[in-house]
């Protein structure tokens, strides 16, 4: 039996719009319209998760916490959300909106001890979100250095993190590919599962990463691709699924 790569569409949320930035920077934004239309839309076509990001809340320069609450009280299927979670606070909110799981970031490097906590109290239901650009991790909404990437797993491993979402900073929005050789490298250091995130711009790309569901690569993160149409979301998950599909 063909093991399956779990696929998530994302949703930047930015001023109450969804957007996606390359490499999440300011001014790059391509504007989408309503969050909840495009979960919906991404729903109806099949999604089984949805990845909401509050990319305001990451930066640090306000949040969408009623919308993205709205969002994650409307959908029928898991979301996982993610930015500006960095105490007990946001992270309880989000779990109380709903959310399946919750992706942590920045704090999992200014707050290692309350992150290793929190790690061992809610398992499967939080993740540490690794944004790595080279050989280091990018913090703060990928404005600030955040320590180096194998001694920032090295503590996760220890504390027991399951999950990890790997972005690579440089890929992300610029559909040039997956970082594989960054996605094969935290995969050799953990026994917890990777989300792929960054990069992704064809059905071969999915193709590839399904390749890695083996060595721990267990689902892959789409955003731009999937919204400027360079394939379906029915013909992605068909190719998740180890099904033929068009390319």
């Amino acid at each position: 039996m063909t093991e399956e790569l779990i696929l998530l569409p994302a949703v930047d949320v930015q001023d109450g719009q969804a957007v996606q930035l390359q490499q999440g920077m300011a001014g790059t934004q391509k504007v989408f319209g309503d969050p909840l239309e495009a979960a919906r839309r991404w729903q109806t076509q099949g999604a089984q998760w949805i990845h909401l990001v509050d990319l305001d809340a990451a930066f640090g320069r306000g949040s969408n916490t009623e919308l993205i609450r709205r969002v994650v009280g409307e959908m029928g299927i898991n979301v996982e959300v993610s930015g500006g979670i960095r105490d007990q606070a946001s992270l309880d909110a989000a779990l109380a909106a709903g959310a399946s799981r919750v992706n942590i970031g920045t704090a999992a490097l200014e707050n290692p001890q309350w992150c290793d906590e929190v790690v061992a109290q809610f398992g499967d239901r939080v993740a540490i979100g690794l944004d790595v650009r080279g050989d280091r991790l990018a913090a703060r909404g990928w404005t600030q250095e955040g320590g180096r990437l194998l001694e920032v797993l090295a503590r996760l491993e220890e504390a027991g993190c399951r999950r990890y979402v790997v972005t690579d900073v440089n890929s992300d929005g610029m559909l040039t590919g997956p970082n594989y050789e960054l996605l094969g490298q935290v995969c050799a250091r953990t026994q917890g599962k990777v989300v792929a995130s960054g990069g992704i711009s064809t059905l071969e790309d999915l193709r590839r990463l399904r390749g890695l569901v083996p060595i721990g690569v267990e689902g892959a993160i789409v955003g731009t691709a999937l919204y400027l149409g360079n394939f379906t979301l029915p013909d992605a998950m068909t190719v998740c699924r180890g099904q033929s599909a068009r390319v």
